[in-house]
């Protein structure tokens, strides 16, 4: 398998680590009414490509989805996870690097949905979502659970999700900054207490909400 891009990696950690010593982008008190744009995004009409430098190829019928950690040991094929139910939505969608994109056509299956067909621990607090590149990301249950439009999504636009794009599945958290809706979905983790992913340990705000401009720590 390639390797990541770590002169992508170091630059990108870098920029967190200058923004955050300067206080830039360490998030604030959200207003009371939020607008659809966060402060210091730029909307967008294409849908841009950012990843570790990996894109890896994975056919549906060797994809594979593992329920694990504080849960009940679970394995999904791709026909095992067609079969939870699948739902269609229309959302916006917001990334760390400042552009937005507006009125995303979805579909897959929402957390919700999800969280009903796994036995979960009921004291799991966070999950850590791992990616077939070796990306990890950690997400509080709280945000996924009360999020309506969070989704594991196969489908974008009306057409099955691309490989560029983190296809065949990926995460769908509008609520937070898109490096938390991991690419290329292998494994979901359930976790008793928090624990920090890929760009969290590189200087990326633990949470990432958008409205309060959590970008970096």
């Amino acid at each position: 398998m390639s390797q990541p891009n770590e002169k992508l990696i170091d630059a990108k950690q870098k920029l967190a680590r200058d923004k955050a010593a300067k206080g830039i982008g360490t998030g604030h008190d959200s207003p009371h009414q939020r607008d659809r744009l966060p402060a210091g995004q730029r909307l967008v009409s294409g849908w841009p490509v950012l990843d570790l430098g990996l894109q890896p190829e994975i056919p549906v019928n060797e994809w594979m989805l593992e329920v694990l950690g504080a849960a009940q040991r679970q394995v999904f094929s791709w026909a095992d996870f067609l079969k939870l139910p699948q739902t269609k939505l229309t959302t916006d969608f917001h990334c760390v690097t400042s552009w937005s994109i507006f009125d995303s056509r979805v579909e897959g299956v929402l957390w919700s949905d999800f969280m009903a067909a796994v036995k979960a621990d009921p004291h799991a607090t966070h999950v850590m979502f791992h990616s077939y590149d070796g990306y990890s990301t950690n997400v509080p249950l709280k945000d996924l659970n009360e999020d309506p439009q969070a989704m594991l999504i196969h489908s974008w636009g009306g057409a099955p999700l691309e490989r560029i794009h983190g296809g065949p599945v990926r995460g769908w958290i509008p609520s937070l900054y898109a490096w938390k809706s991991a690419k290329w979905v292998k494994g979901i983790e359930f976790m008793l207490k928090d624990k920090r992913g890929f760009w969290e340990v590189r200087g990326y705000h633990n949470h990432g909400d958008p409205w309060k401009e959590e970008r970096y720590s």
